[in-house]
């Protein structure tokens, strides 16, 4: 089973594909996740990126393809996938199709986590995790039970990620807009896409998209 999941930064992808690769004995290959490891391994693929990523560019979709093309032949991978990270571009959507079709492979389903822009404004913009134990909060929906005081550790210095503040977000958003939408109507147009509710919580999230799934 062949899986694309699409969302919006903060849609909870990462979450999801973990619950989905326990479900189904599947692989998540995150492409942040599978660069740094490629890069770490110091292998060909790897040095190309790592000069690349250093000179502050961007990785070209034939590195990235490459990279999935050398992922998807490992063992691990035998029952199948989800992609999570790529495509983002309809470019590389086709050429993704390319390398699937020249490993006899299909595609099963595009996942789409739905989400509200104002609201994953707030998800996001609003966490916070101890500096000590790296236990996650949130000012809204997950504060520690004692004001400046983690719950795990008892830790009373807390951090933000950088680009966890409105502006970087709103950035976020607008791109995935502009370059993912157009993905979605490329596998709509294949009956491939499937829609679920990404506001729902995490569970609820996590009992649609197995129901997708099986059918």
């Amino acid at each position: 089973m062949n899986l694309i999941l699409l969302g919006a930064p903060g849609a909870g992808k990462g979450t999801q594909a973990k619950q989905l690769e326990e479900a189904f004995h599947i692989v998540q290959l995150s492409t942040g996740d599978m660069l740094r490891a490629e890069v770490a391994s110091g292998s060909d693929i790897g040095k190309q990126a790592g000069e690349i990523i250093n000179a502050g560019k961007l990785v070209p979709d034939a590195l990235i393809v490459s990279m999935i093309d050398k992922r998807i032949d490992q063992e691990d991978c035998r029952n199948g996938f989800i992609l999570d990270g790529f495509p983002r571009t309809v470019p590389q959507a086709e050429a993704l199709d390319g390398l699937l079709s020249a490993k006899d492979l299909t595609l099963d389903h595009v996942l789409v986590i739905e989400t509200d822009d104002e609201a994953l404004v707030e998800r996001i913009t609003g966490r916070f995790t101890c500096a000590k134990c790296g236990a996650g909060y949130h000012e809204k929906f997950r504060r520690p039970k004692v004001d400046g005081v983690c719950d795990q550790c008892g830790g009373t210095e807390f951090t933000r990620r950088a680009d966890d503040n409105e502006e970087t977000v709103r950035t976020r958003l607008d791109a995935y807009h502009k370059q993912t939408m157009p993905i979605i109507s490329y596998y709509s147009e294949r009956g491939l896409t499937r829609t679920v509710d990404g506001m729902a919580p995490i569970d609820e999230v996590t009992r649609q998209l197995k129901e997708v799934i099986a059918g």
